[in-house]
């Protein structure tokens, strides 16, 4: 066989029976992962991508030098103050990792590193605007703590879990794993030495979180099928071995995440899924405390929990969806809702009202500061920073009339659409950070003071020799042809980018990008890469199809389940309506996604190829239907929530088959199709994709190859 000739694996029969439906998969075999034959056919997939592609290596030699050239190598974060220092990283040109440094912050004879009330209310915010960072100047005092370069050059692969530091900035917890399995082994440092200590935790999921005081950290362990499911607590200085079983999580639908508090003297512990949640509150203050359940999976109400003290009081925030499926706000304790059974099954006495539930705004979530709550709200598929006083949430402990989130104020930015989200907000700090991007936009470091709101910009991501004016981003509204329950058209929101010399005029190739699951939002983002494909007159398109949560909640619940077709026909859509606006040349349609957005391609290859003449399906959830069959898999059970369960219900299963893309291929003539994978991607496994192309070669009845 020649490079240039498609691999054609054998055909070994496997049945799959389920609810009466037999299924022969023909390419099963594949998933034997260290079978020398597998192996050897997807190095001969590889050869035969490079063969077919060969013509194309100088126009992507081209592309990645005008990337690279764009792109600022030696690059360095704005410096964030916890306690007496000063954190920030510095990307070195030519190095992988970012190194992480620190420089001491002000003496306490000048300004302390926690705010006084003063500071946060009325006064300037003492010494908290950071030092200015240039690129291979190094700082006074500066110190590296961590040099994720030189960790990364002992071993063939590296990647960091997590970092964690106690209060005094003495101690360093971080996992790091070293074979690209996602298991990773929990290591401890003294910062005055820059010595790790001899203990280490092995097969640990994600990274550590450190108590105050560096005493005790805490971690989670993962079951068979790749969920967190387990938490220990380790106190420094013993074998891990010795370490404590804080909680264990049976129910295989739960994914378990843990968190300090705001204020750092809680471990929250969230375990949830797409549909409901269950919370916990660790008081980290006592080595000897056990978990205290405040809400049950059995509530069946999704939510996020987090403390804050008014005037002395302990009190809980909930943002929850028993009022709304956008979520409201309330405030409670932990006294008043242990009083209640958490694992009953009647709605919950959630507390006094603070934020309403709206239709046209979803609320994502708070951010909890000793001065005030800084609320992110989405409305029209844009997430902005809103604030919310303490006056104001006293007002609601008091009986007062709810605050609706429209009426709060909040820093205002210039362009219609972005992305604003907090990434900073110490409790007792005088101000917090907020990143600002758009599709045009760098990102942009602010500084918002509580007691202002004015935005103070600290630094704008660089990026070279771009004229960021010659570009533009606009917001269409594709029909669905679907309508809501009041008769109203059901429209998809899709941004189009586009260079300024490029108009509606139905010549344009275009490339259009969707995801649509897991109620994530295709937010407003720059990219360099997008860059080149807009200097060359391509249109770039977002299709924000449902099953994402642009729109809110019924936005995604309207893309998932027994519903998930809607995904798949609102990307055709989109791209209908690009062509009929003249955005997209009929001839010239190409199409991208990843993961849940790899499964979209499959299925928009399956029910429209003749719209598209190329498709990018990137580690693509292809055959669906048999991994989340098997429970045996990595995170098949938890995905049963946002695709139904199909081993108990049939008509999941028949709705599954209908649109699983490896068991709808057809004979016709499909666009040319590249699927992307990893050998040891834990998600999406490569045998999806291996198998897939496969039957697409069989069925093909075009000159496309893959």
């Amino acid at each position: 066989m020649s490079e240039s000739t498609a691999p054609q694996a054998k055909k070994v029969p496997t049945e799959r029976t389920h609810h009466g439906d037999t299924f022969v998969d023909h390419y099963e075999w594949l998933r034997e992962k260290d079978s020398p034959e597998v192996l050897a056919h997807l190095h001969a997939e590889n050869a035969y991508a490079e063969a077919v592609t060969a013509a194309q290596k100088p126009l992507r030699e081209s592309i990645f030098n005008e990337i690279r050239h764009r792109t600022v190598e030696t690059d360095l974060s704005v410096p964030s103050r916890r306690g007496d220092w000063w954190y920030f990283t510095r990307t070195i040109e030519g190095e992988q990792h970012p190194v992480y440094c620190r420089v001491p912050a002000a003496p306490a004879a000048d300004s302390s590193a926690i705010a006084t009330e003063a500071e946060r209310h009325d006064g300037e915010p003492g010494s908290w605007t950071p030092p200015q960072v240039e690129a291979g100047v190094a700082l006074e005092g500066e110190q590296t703590f961590f040099d994720t370069n030189a960790e990364a050059a002992k071993h063939p692969f590296y990647q960091l879990g997590g970092m964690s530091l106690n209060a005094e900035g003495t101690l360093l917890a971080y996992s790091e794993d070293t074979s690209g399995d996602e298991h990773y082994t929990v290591r401890f440092r003294d910062l005055r030495t820059g010595e790790n200590h001899p203990e280490e935790i092995s097969n640990v999921h994600g990274g550590p979180v450190l108590e105050p005081t560096g005493t005790r950290a805490y971690y989670m362990v993962a079951d068979a099928a790749w969920r967190p499911y387990r938490l220990y607590m380790h106190t420094l200085g013993t074998a891990a071995e010795q370490d404590r079983l804080i909680l264990e999580i049976s129910d295989e639908q739960l994914w378990t995440g843990v968190g300090l508090s705001a204020d750092k003297r809680e471990l929250v512990i969230i375990s949830g899924n797409s549909e409901y949640d269950e919370s916990r509150l660790l008081d980290v203050t006592d080595p000897q405390a056990e978990p205290v359940l405040l809400i049950g999976a059995e509530r069946r109400l999704l939510h996020s929990i987090d403390p804050i003290e008014v005037d002395g009081e302990r009190l809980l925030l909930i943002t929850h969806n028993q009022s709304g499926p956008n979520n409201a706000l309330a405030v409670t304790t932990a006294a008043a809702l242990t009083a209640q059974d958490p694992r009953g099954d009647q709605p919950l006495d959630l507390g006094k009202p603070v934020l309403p539930h709206e239709e046209t705004v979803k609320l994502e979530g708070v951010s909890v500061t000793a001065a005030q709550i800084i609320v992110a709200a989405r409305r029209d598929t844009i997430e902005s920073i809103q604030l919310l006083s303490l006056d104001a949430l006293r007002a609601a402990l008091a009986g007062a009339e709810p605050v609706p989130t429209s009426t709060l104020p909040g820093p205002a930015f210039d362009e219609e659409l972005y992305t604003c989200a907090v990434i900073a907000a110490e409790y007792e700090a005088p101000l917090f950070r907020v990143a600002y991007e758009s599709w045009l936009t760098p990102t942009r470091i602010y500084d918002i003071e509580h007691r202002t709101a004015e935005p103070v910009l600290r630094r704008e991501t660089p990026v070279n020799d771009v004229d960021l004016d010659a570009y533009r981003a606009t917001r269409i509204w594709a029909p669905s042809g679907d309508t809501r329950a009041d008769g109203s058209a059901i429209e998809i929101p899709v941004t189009v980018l586009h260079h300024r010399d490029v108009s509606a005029d139905g010549t344009n190739p275009a490339l259009v990008y969707g995801y649509g699951s897991y109620e994530m939002s295709m937010d407003p983002s720059f990219g360099i890469p997008r860059l080149s494909l807009l200097d060359r007159g391509i249109v770039f398109a977002i299709a924000h199809v449902r099953g994402g949560g642009e729109l809110g909640r019924g936005w995604y619940e309207d893309g998932k389940k027994l519903k998930k077709a809607n995904t798949f026909t609102d990307f055709i859509a989109a791209t209908d309506h690009l062509i009929s606006t003249g955005w997209a040349d009929p001839a010239r349609v190409a199409a991208l996604g990843g993961s849940a957005g790899g499964l979209l391609m499959g299925a928009v290859a399956n029910l429209a190829p003749e719209k598209y003449v190329a498709i990018l399906a990137q580690v693509p959830f292809v055959d669906n239907l048999t991994t989340i069959l098997d429970p045996e898999l990595p995170l098949s059970a938890l995905e049963w929530e946002e695709w139904g369960n199909p081993i108990t219900d049939p008509e999941v299963y028949r709705y599954m088959k209908s649109y699983a893309p490896y068991e709808n291929v057809r004979e016709v003539a499909y666009p040319a199709i590249a699927a992307v994978t990893s050998l040891n991607d834990t998600r999406v496994l490569y045998v999806e994709p291996a198998k897939w192309v496969q039957v697409l070669r069989e069925a093909q009845r075009g000159e496309a190859r893959w």
